[in-house]
């Protein structure tokens, strides 16, 4: 076994124990950064692979922008975490299912991979291909060509999930005090002003009043 081999296995291991815990973990902090350690380690495999360019993106948009930005969330707001945890045995067996099944579907499409290799992949791990080939270019090019549509559909549901969680977080406070410029905008006098016709009184009238109620 060869030191690349070693690595790999070390990397793997860490990785399989961080995913673990993520799943495991009590405190949401704490799963949280599980999760970072588990980035790290599949950009160390990438970087194994001769995949510079995943591995970069993976650190700095994964663990240095949204798991970042997760951990702000799940330290600002204040998670009941006996609420959370209702329900979980409840759910366990269809979350175990459906789990199953996307793991024996990575294992195929995995699989295959591994019983067939790429030409492009073969011809670099063999040395055939030089530097001239770039990791970044070859990436463009199979992702805007052969998975375009499939692109342009997460996208799309990125898109809704943003939307979405906005609308979902969006809380109207009742001590706030707010106007809404087209209903100003459309507002008329008789809406505004009020006539109140009230009936006079002569001066004596009112000085007596005024007496009698001193006098009580």
């Amino acid at each position: 076994m060869d030191a690349r081999t070693a690595l790999f296995y070390v990397f793997a291991t860490v990785m399989l124990f961080a995913a673990f815990k993520v799943i495991t973990a009590r405190n949401p902090v704490h799963a949280a950064l599980f999760l970072v350690l588990a980035f790290f380690q599949a950009a160390a495999i990438w970087i194994l692979l001769k995949a510079e360019f995943l591995a970069i993106a993976l650190v700095l948009v994964y663990v240095g922008a949204v798991m970042v930005l997760f951990l702000f969330v799940v330290m600002m707001l204040d998670i009941n975490l006996d609420g959370v945890r209702k329900g979980f045995w409840k759910h366990f067996p269809l979350a175990g299912s459906v789990g199953a099944i996307i793991a024996l579907e990575m294992s195929y499409v995995l699989m295959g991979g591994f019983r067939e290799p790429p030409k492009l992949a073969s011809a670099v791990a063999a040395g055939d291909i030089g530097a001239q080939v770039s990791n970044t270019k070859e990436l463009g090019k199979v992702l805007y060509s052969s998975y375009l549509y499939p692109l342009e559909i997460a996208a799309v549901i990125l898109l809704v999930a943003i939307i979405a969680a906005i609308a979902l977080t969006m809380r109207e406070r009742k001590d706030s005090k707010s106007s809404n410029p087209a209903e100003q905008v459309r507002v008329k006098a008789k809406d505004r002003v009020s006539l109140v016709k009230i009936n006079s009184a002569s001066p004596q009238a009112a000085q007596a009043n005024t007496d009698g109620e001193k006098t009580a």
